[in-house]
């Protein structure tokens, strides 16, 4: 009864649309997805708010650039909405305050350079006020003044604010710097799809290049074409934006001054995962799975425009809140953090967590600091210790060429 409970949990809590024709759903997607139109007008009318970006993105005079990731908070209500998912002994007094003091914790303990919020932020089904409730929920990351991005997730739009509204909202919340939408891209679907680059160290040879780059991208909640159920996906206006972005960067970065002969690196974010991440098992993974992948019911090719594009090392999404696991495929990190709200779905007993990405910058010949030597990422969970677990490597600049010759020849 407790397994058959808690499937019931998980799937109330995702809405989640069963797929009996999936081989036939597929099919009809992959013939209808290229015309889908996008609706012109509205998009069009679209227009970025008026915001104030903080100071730019760079690394640190140690030569490191830290990002915390937040996955499905599902904030509400505060102290009134309960915990979900945790044991007998912690269910009083437990509500989204304790969400809120995990960010707390998490800030003090790693002190990160920037936070990413993966979507699912607020609950909206359970929010009296989805514009207190968003507030609320960034409240800790604003109070410590650290600069936050946000994207959205299949929740955020269900309570008194419309998809478009949430977004807007983050947007004009101190010290974010989340994006309504690129200025550049006059037609794209989602709100909420944007790039940030990320400096070199101040008075180093690479202080006016991004050598870091972070896309952010709106995955969409549900699908609304006739005849596919289940969840959004990123659609091709989104994909064409994300490759000409990732041209312009990798232009700029191998151009006068100091020009370099590869790509900066670069780490993607979204809520909803790919149906790539299906693509593991236990033996070639780094964490945990512990529930399906709940992806899109159409695979509209992103991970292949990732791969083409050149520079993303690492995709980081939530959603499937039971799942932690860090996998490789084709040369793309592909990562969930795990669930880190209290009034999101989760397993009595296995902790709350958070992921960490830290970039590390390579000493220079005359002893600056260079690029991006590589990436690392660990995870802590919601324990007396804040334990750090899982700890590897993402990427590694020494490395990269030889993992790129091994999938040219085809050997794993």
């Amino acid at each position: 009864m407790a397994q058959a409970s808690s499937a019931v949990s998980i799937n109330r809590r995702k809405r989640f649309v069963s797929l009996p024709f999936r081989g036939f759903v597929v099919t009809l997607a992959v013939i209808l997805l290229r015309f889908v139109p996008i609706n012109v007008s509205a998009a069009a009318r679209r227009q970025p708010p008026q915001q104030q970006l903080p100071q730019k993105l760079r690394f640190g005079r140690n030569g490191e650039f830290k990002i915390l990731q937040v996955a499905d908070m599902h904030y509400a209500d505060g102290k009134t909405t309960p915990c979900l998912d945790v044991l007998p002994h912690q269910v009083h007094g437990c509500s989204d305050l304790n969400t809120s003091a995990f960010i707390q914790r998490m800030i003090q303990a790693e002190k990160p350079n920037f936070i990413v919020f993966t979507g699912d932020n607020i609950f909206g089904f359970d929010a009296t006020d989805s514009t207190k409730s968003l507030n609320a929920a960034f409240a800790p990351a604003i109070a410590a003044g650290i600069p936050w991005a946000a994207v959205l997730g299949n929740h955020d739009q269900e309570g008194t604010l419309s998809r478009e509204g949430v977004m807007k909202h983050i947007v004009g919340l101190k010290h974010t710097m989340s994006q309504f939408n690129p200025s550049e891209a006059h037609i794209i679907d989602g709100f909420g799809n944007y790039n940030l680059e990320v400096g070199g160290v101040e008075g180093s040879g690479f202080a006016n290049k991004s050598v870091l780059n972070l896309y952010f991208l709106d995955s969409g909640d549900y699908s609304t074409v006739p005849g596919i159920p289940g969840y959004g996906w990123i659609k091709p206006s989104q994909q064409l934006w994300f490759q000409r972005t990732s041209a312009k960067l990798q232009r700029a970065y191998m151009s006068p001054p100091n020009v370099q002969k590869s790509s900066a690196p670069g780490l993607v974010y979204f809520h909803i995962p790919l149906p790539e991440f299906a693509s593991f098992d236990s033996s070639n993974f780094t964490g945990v799975r512990q529930e399906g992948i709940s992806s899109a019911s159409v695979n509209s090719g992103f991970f292949t425009t990732i791969v083409e594009a050149g520079d993303a090392k690492a995709v980081f999404t939530g959603h499937d809140h039971l799942n932690d696991f860090c996998g490789q495929l084709m040369g793309i990190q592909l990562c969930y953090a795990g669930g880190f709200g209290y009034h999101a779905y989760g397993k009595a007993g296995w902790s709350r967590r958070a992921r960490l990405v830290v970039a590390s910058l390579e000493k220079t010949e005359k002893g600056g600091w260079g690029a991006v030597k590589s990436i690392k990422t660990w995870k802590r969970l919601d324990d007396q210790h804040l334990t750090a677990i899982d700890g590897h490597v993402l990427w590694s600049k020494n490395s990269a060429g030889t993992r790129r010759k091994k999938h040219i020849l085809g050997h794993a």
